[in-house]
């Protein structure tokens, strides 16, 4: 785990899957004091591993701000898979009203959006840091995890593949692309990784499986939304038949590295981090 070096209290702002967790977990070895301040519909209390302190639906940012403040919270991390919602569901308060009303006009994708919020939060006197401030040994590290090592057309296809990923990420569309024999199978976009992998499997041609690539986008803030994979991912990959996953060195996150490189071992497939284009 990374050094924790404040005592400050900390607001977790919990999504989906398994970080928000591991950042709760990495806050009581060090004894740091938390807060959960859970999505209400992306979180949930056993993935979390306990309650929220607060649940709030992504419309309610005033009540939330409150709540942070009432905690006596400064410090605020952003964890966790978030859907975007429809202005129907999202159903917001006065001030998540203000939020859209400033950035109304705006044509604004994931990283574009996940911008804005990082601003709100500044805006309203809180410091916005990363998961990798608090979990520096989830950051992705260049070389194979596991034992198994992409072959020559894999590592053509992990090429091309940082190349699709990085202009589909400038475009702020998606951070993964699948690439079977030097073809791109599929681009992620609001879908996320998982139905990715899972629309791949139907469109994978015979012969060697392709391999996922999951990068930053060039643009992006470290703050919030780095690419994450788990043991799902690498389950999900076996299943879709893939050879493989590549993450990018030094700006993507593995939850649990030891699991993944023991599940990728068993399954036969490597994952490996990859630099960024320039």
């Amino acid at each position: 785990m990374g050094a924790l070096s404040s005592t400050t209290k900390l607001g977790i702002i919990a999504g989906g899957g398994a970080l928000p967790a591991l950042l709760a977990a990495a806050c009581r070895a060090e004894g740091r004091p938390y807060y959960v301040l859970g999505l209400t519909g992306f979180a949930d209390a056993q993935a979390l591993g306990q309650d929220a302190d607060q649940w709030i639906r992504l419309g309610e940012a005033g009540m939330g701000f409150e709540r942070l403040r009432a905690a006596d919270v400064s410090t605020v991390v952003m964890a966790g898979s978030v859907r975007r919602p429809t202005l129907a569901e999202l159903r917001p308060d006065f001030r998540t009203a203000a939020f859209f009303a400033r950035v109304a006009g705006r044509a604004l994708g994931d990283d574009g959006l996940m911008k804005a919020v990082i601003g709100e939060f500044e805006r309203e006197g809180f410091k916005v840091i990363g998961p990798e401030d608090v979990l520096a040994d989830l950051i992705a590290r260049p070389g194979c995890l596991g034992t198994v090592r992409p072959d020559a057309q894999a590592d053509s296809d992990i090429a091309l593949g940082v190349t699709a990923a990085h202009e589909l990420g400038r475009l702020d569309i998606g951070q993964a692309v699948v690439v079977q024999q030097g073809l791109v199978l599929g681009l992620e976009a609001i879908e996320g990784t998982a139905a990715l992998i899972q629309r791949c499997a139907g469109l994978k041609r015979e012969g060697p499986g392709g391999v996922l690539v999951k990068m930053k986008k060039p643009q992006q803030d470290r703050r919030a939304d780095l690419p994450v994979i788990g043991v799902d991912t690498v389950m999900q990959a076996a299943s879709a038949g893939l050879l493989g996953i590549a993450v990018e060195a030094g700006g993507s996150l593995i939850l649990g590295s030891d699991a993944v490189a023991a599940a990728a071992d068993r399954l036969g497939l490597f994952v490996i981090g990859v630099a960024a284009h320039d």
